[in-house]
């Protein structure tokens, strides 16, 4: 839904000074406006406005909010927010419920900008990562030696969580700064190292992170085998690379991991940018645990497990940007189905090893065109007191993006 003319809401972002640190201006918006949202901490912070109608967000968030706007769809509405509302806020939220013309932000100094310049740290070296009701796991894809981080925590909890978390990756000397309070009157600092943190923190903090470890992962595809927990279905490293070169991950874009095994293409379709989104479909409900367990462990917790068979399951999911097929193919109309769910410029990668999978691949590729590509690998291994090569069994590898029309 789109608005025109005058916004429907003002969104206003208040800092942790509260009302008094609000531009005189802005003070006449939040006075005259007829209705108020925001969280019951921010409504708090207002003076007493005879007349004016104060209302906290509902909760849940999402389920809730379309009522409430309907409500008051007919008088001026403030709605307020910590620092800036486009930063993991409310502001976010309402633009993609009531489109962009209707919603006005105003934003005050946000609690990054406030951290950064208490650390010294310059924007372009330093990464934010939002932890606001989420899994710690998706700090595990961030870890790289070196680097500074600015972490947006759910709670008070979150120092702790995120001090052990770096620990079990070998991080421990990381340096941890908590910047509580930033812009109030009470504003704090507690320091230390992962591996010895302690001590209570306020609930309104940021969280730098100084990161001191091994590399633990690279950000390209193609991590050690090693590092997933598996039974033998496992796409191996080569190939793994191999494919997603040609999945071609894309900020935002959803992949279907088909077959998923152990996980490893859609984990690693999904660590190439933090925004990456993958549904991984397996039949094995041992292996569906399985792939839940790597996924958290490699920094990718959001990964959408689906048991099930192939194509069957399929079609109830959203539709995909790409489409990755590691086992199963010769289930009847898989190929057609995945065909089909891909939009124009869609990635579909097949993988087979037996005679048959590539007997229906070399026919796809005589129909649709693509790459058909034969792939072995070997390794050195000891062959007695000297060393030989050992070829793993051979894969052919279909590529195609489907056309526009």
């Amino acid at each position: 839904m789109t608005s025109t003319g005058a916004p429907r809401i003002t969104v206003v972002g208040i800092g942790a000074d509260g009302w008094v640190g609000l531009p005189e201006h802005l003070r006449k918006t939040v006075e005259e406006a007829s209705v108020v949202l925001g969280g019951r901490r921010h409504l708090d912070l207002l003076p007493p406005i005879p007349g004016q109608f104060r209302e906290a967000w509902p909760s849940p968030l999402r389920a809730g909010l379309s009522d409430l706007l309907d409500r008051h769809a007919e008088v001026p509405v403030v709605a307020l927010a910590s620092g800036d509302p486009l930063l993991s806020g409310i502001g976010t939220t309402l633009i993609d419920l009531l489109g962009v013309d209707a919603v006005e932000v105003v934003p005050a100094v946000s609690s990054v900008s406030l951290a950064r310049a208490r650390l010294g740290w310059a924007a372009e070296s330093t990464e934010v990562l939002t932890l606001v009701g989420r899994d710690e796991a998706l700090l595990v894809r961030q870890l790289a030696p070196g680097r500074r981080l600015l972490v947006l925590s759910s709670d008070a909890s979150t120092p702790e969580r995120v001090a052990r978390l770096l620990t079990r990756c070998g991080y421990a000397e990381s340096r941890m700064t908590v910047l509580g309070d930033l812009g109030s009157p009470d504003e704090s600092r507690l320091a230390g190292r992962a591996g010895t943190w302690g001590g209570a923190v306020p609930r309104l903090h940021v969280l730098a992170l100084e990161l001191s470890g091994p590399v633990v992962g690279s950000w390209t595809a193609g991590l050690p085998d090693s590092a997933y927990e598996h039974d033998g279905q496992l796409t191996k490293r080569d190939l793994r690379a191999s494919a997603l070169a040609r999945l071609a991950p894309q900020p935002g874009q959803l992949l279907w991991d088909i077959g998923a095994g152990a996980g490893s293409v859609g984990i690693e379709w999904m660590r190439a940018h933090q925004s990456c989104r993958a549904v991984a479909v397996e039949v094995d409900p041992a292996r569906a645990a399985r792939i839940d367990r790597n996924a958290a462990a490699l920094g990718a917790p959001t990964l959408e497990v689906v048991e099930g068979r192939a194509p069957d399951v399929l079609r109830d999911l959203p539709a995909p940007d790409a489409i990755f097929v590691g086992g199963g193919a010769t289930a009847r109309g898989l190929l057609d189905e995945c065909l089909r769910a891909l939009a124009p410029g869609g990635r579909l990668v097949v993988h087979g090893v037996t005679m048959e999978t590539e007997s229906l691949l070399a026919q796809a590729y005589a129909e649709h065109g693509g790459e058909l590509t034969r792939i072995s690998v070997e390794t050195a291994a000891p062959i007695g007191s000297f060393t030989g090569w050992t070829p793993a069994r051979a894969v052919t590898q279909w590529a195609v993006t489907k056309e526009h029309a």
